[in-house]
Formats: structure tokens, sequence, C-alpha cells
């Protein structure tokens, strides 16, 4: 399971941000979004950066969450 996925999925849950409007916030294609929250792909890096600006742009708290559960996921590898 991707950490990053299973980060973004908790967290559009959590606040109730759909895949769509997150795609519009980054500018990328609902596809991407969906690939990540189902993780058939883990994003890069520097998409992780990218998915805290767009989580950001829609609520500067699920972006803060978004990153917290990244990287305590990560820690726990």
């Amino acid at each position: 399971m991707g950490k990053a996925g299973q980060a973004l999925r908790q967290v559009l849950d959590e606040y109730g941000i759909s895949q769509n409007q997150l795609a519009i916030a980054m500018e990328v294609r609902r596809s991407n979004i969906h690939r990540w929250v189902n993780e058939s792909r883990d994003p890069s890096a520097e998409a992780v950066l990218e998915i805290r600006k767009g989580l950001q742009k829609i609520d500067p708290e699920a972006a803060i969450e978004f990153i917290r559960l990244y990287i305590d996921d990560r820690s726990s590898s």
C-alpha cells in the first residue's frame, strides 16, 4: 500500500474533499488523483509537494494533516 496514497485517501475522506476538487486545485487530471488514492500508482516526491499545495488551496488543515500522516507513516516503515 502506498503511504502517500493512503494518507491522501484518509485526508480526502476526513475533510470531505473530492478527487475532482483536488484535481482542479492542482490543475491535473482527476485520473491522476484516482490512481494515487487507489494506490495503483504512488505519487512522486514532487507530486507529494503539489498535493500539499493543492490541499492548501482547499483547506489548509487538510494540507497539514496530509503531510503529518505521510511523514508519520514513512517513519514507521
